[in-house]
C-alpha cells in the first residue's frame, strides 16, 4: 500500500467512486474488501490510522460468544462460528485454534457447562474446531497448573479461534486494495455532500497537508463505529442517537501467569460479563470490563476501578498474587453497541449489527463484532448497491483468501501474521543485516518491520508502528518507550522526514504512553 498513490488517485479522479466507506476499522475495511471484489470503484476514508479505535482493542479472539449461548441468542452464535470458520480457513496465517478451560468450583457448574458447550459444537456444525469435554480435577490442574486448587471440582475444554486484531485489520486493508480499492489513513471526512437532498459525496481534509478534497459517490456507507452518530448528525442534526458505548479494559501481564498455552473463562464475574485470561504474543491478556460511556474517544482511558476489578477477580482464579506492579501494559476500547431504550445494563446488549438508510439515502453499519465483520460486510454492501442503484453482484468473500494466506504457519512465531509475506521481511534483513536486529530484548520485533510497516502498511506515525504494525505498546508499554527514538529514526529516514518531526513524533508517543502504564 502506498499512501502518495492513493492520493493521486483521489486527486485525478474526484467523481468516479461507486461506494465511498467513511470509517477504517473492521466494518470499513471488510465492506472495502466486499465491495472491491464485487467490482465496485472503492473509496475508504479514516479519519486517523486503520484500526486506531476499538478494532486494535479487542480481547483477539474470534469466537462464536459462549454469552450469547446464555442469553439465548442461538442465531446470532451459529453465525459467528460459521464465520469463525471462514476465517480460519480465509486466513490461516491469522487465525489460529486455542483451547479455553472453564473451572467448576460448584457441584452443578461441571454438568451445566459441559450441557452448553456441547451446544457450542453441535451449532459450529462442519466448520467446527476441536470436541469440547470435561476434565476431572487433576486434569484441570494439569491443564493450568497456576489455577487456584482450593474448591477445584474440575473443568470443561472447548476450543475457539485466536488472532490479531490489529493485524488483521492491516490484512484486510491489504486485500481491498489488492481487489482495486483505494484506502486512505489520515484523511477526515468534514461534511456531507447532498444533491437534491441525496448524499452524493463527502468533503474530507488531508491531515498531514491540510489538503481539502471533495469527492463524489453513487453511495455513502457509515462505518465509523463508535463514532456512527457523529457521521449520522451530519447527515441530520435531529438524528436519534443509535450508539451506546461500552467500555472494555484488559490488562496485559507476563507469561508466568499462566504458564501453558490453554485460555482460561471465567462464566460469571461481578458486572455480568465474562472474565477471559488468554496467552497471547508470550503474553497473558486479562479481561475484560463492561462500563457505560457517554462520550466517545479515539483514545479512551482505563479506570482505576476497572484495574482493581480485572486483578481482584482474576485473584479468585490464581494462586500466584496478582497486583499492579505485574501489570506491563493496560488498554481501554469502546464497543460500539447498538442503542438499547429499556436496559442500562451494556452487558446485556447484544452485538448483533443493524443496517440504517436514512432519508438522504446515506447507509448506516452500527453494531456486531470482529468475528461477524466478513458478514456485516456482504450485508452493508448489499444493502448499499441497492441504494445507490450500482448492478447486482454477488458477495464472493465467502471463500476469499485474505492478504498473505499461508497454511502451517507456527502462530508462535510473531512474523506469522505477515504470512507469505514474511519472506519479504527477511529479504530486507539479507541486503542489510542490522535490520536483523531486535528492537528491545523483551519484545519480538526487529527493525525490517519498521521498514516494512513504512513501505508496505501504510504505518505514518510513531504510534502507526508501535501500536499496531507491531504490538510493542500493548505488549509492553515502557520498552516502546525505550525504543521510541530508534523507531521514529528508521521511520524519519523512510518517509524523508526532519528531527523536527522525529522530535514530535516521540513527544506525543510519551504522552500517549501515560495512559498504557500502571
Amino acid at each position: 500500500m502506498n499512501r502518495g498513490r492513493m492520493i493521486r488517485e483521489i486527486e485525478e479522479f474526484p467523481d468516479k467512486w461507486d461506494v465511498i466507506i467513511i470509517g477504517g476499522g473492521a466494518t470499513g475495511l471488510g465492506a472495502a474488501v466486499d465491495s472491491a471484489s464485487r467490482g465496485y470503484k472503492t473509496l475508504l476514508l479514516e479519519q486517523s490510522d486503520f484500526a486506531k479505535g476499538t478494532s486494535s482493542r479487542s480481547t483477539k479472539l474470534i469466537h462464536g460468544g459462549l454469552r450469547y449461548l446464555q442469553q439465548g441468542n442461538i442465531s446470532l452464535v451459529s453465525e459467528a462460528l460459521k464465520e469463525r470458520g471462514l476465517l480460519c480457513e480465509n486466513a490461516p496465517h491469522l487465525i489460529h485454534h486455542l483451547p479455553f478451560l472453564v473451572p467448576s468450583y460448584k457441584w452443578w457448574e461441571g454438568p451445566f457447562y459441559g450441557i452448553g458447550l456441547k451446544l457450542y459444537d453441535a451449532l459450529a456444525g462442519k466448520l467446527g474446531i476441536e470436541k469440547s469435554r470435561t476434565l476431572s480435577r487433576e486434569e484441570t490442574l494439569k491443564a493450568i497448573p497456576t489455577l487456584e486448587p482450593k474448591g477445584l471440582r474440575g473443568g470443561s475444554i472447548y476450543y475457539d479461534g485466536q488472532f490479531d486484531d490489529a493485524r488483521l485489520a492491516i490484512c484486510l486493508a491489504q486485500t481491498a486494495v489488492d481487489q482495486g480499492a483505494v484506502l486512505l489513513n489520515y484523511i477526515k471526512v468534514t461534511g456531507l455532500i447532498k444533491k437534491n437532498g441525496i448524499c452524493s459525496g463527502v468533503h474530507a481534509t488531508d491531515r498531514e497537508t491540510g489538503k481539502k478534497y471533495a469527492l463524489h459517490s453513487h453511495v455513502l456507507i457509515n462505518a465509523t463505529g463508535v463514532f456512527s452518530d457523529t457521521i449520522l448528525h451530519k447527515d441530520d442534526p435531529k438524528a436519534k442517537k443509535i450508539i451506546a458505548p461500552s467500555q472494555g479494559v484488559h490488562l496485559v501481564l507476563d507469561k508466568s501467569f499462566q504458564l501453558e498455552k490453554t485460555a482460561i473463562l471465567v462464566p460469571h464475574t461481578e458486572d455480568g460479563r465474562v472474565l477471559f485470561m488468554v496467552p497471547w504474543h508470550d503474553r497473558v491478556l486479562l479481561g475484560t470490563t463492561d462500563t457505560s460511556i457517554k462520550k466517545s474517544s479515539l483514545e479512551p482511558h482505563a479506570f482505576k476501578k476497572e484495574i482493581d476489578f480485572l486483578i481482584a477477580q482474576a485473584q479468585k482464579y490464581l494462586c500466584k498474587e496478582l497486583t499492579r506492579e505485574h501489570i506491563l501494559s493496560v488498554f481501554a476500547g469502546l464497543r460500539p453497541l447498538i442503542k438499547a431504550t429499556k436496559s442500562k445494563n451494556t452487558a446485556a446488549l447484544s452485538r448483533e449489527h443493524m443496517i440504517l438508510v436514512s432519508k438522504s439515502k446515506l447507509v448506516t453499519i452500527a453494531g456486531g463484532k470482529w468475528t461477524t465483520y466478513r458478514k456485516m460486510a456482504e450485508d452493508v454492501v448489499d444493502k448499499a448497491a441497492s441504494v445507490g442503484g450500482l448492478p447486482e453482484r454477488n458477495c464472493l468473500t465467502a471463500s476469499l483468501k485474505l492478504y498473505g494466506w499461508q497454511e502451517g504457519i507456527d502462530p508462535r512465531h510473531h512474523l506469522s501474521t505477515y504470512g507469505s509475506f514474511q519472506k519479504e521481511i527477511k529479504a530486507l534483513t539479507q541486503k542489510n543485516k542490522k535490520l536483523a536486529a531486535r528492537l528491545h530484548s523483551k519484545l519480538p520485533y526487529i527493525e525490517a518491520e519498521v521498514i516494512w510497516a513504512v513501505r508496505a502498511e501504510m504505518a505514518r506515525t510513531l504510534e502507526d508502528v508501535l501500536s499496531r504494525r507491531t504490538r510493542s505498546l500493548l505488549l509492553d508499554a515502557k520498552a516502546s518507550l525505550d525504543i521510541a527514538p530508534k523507531v521514529a529514526k528508521l521511520m524519519a529516514k523512510e518517509l524523508k522526514r526532519d528531527e523536527k518531526w522525529e522530535k514530535y513524533q516521540i513527544e506525543d508517543y510519551q504522552k500517549l504512553c501515560k495512559a498504557y502504564i500502571v
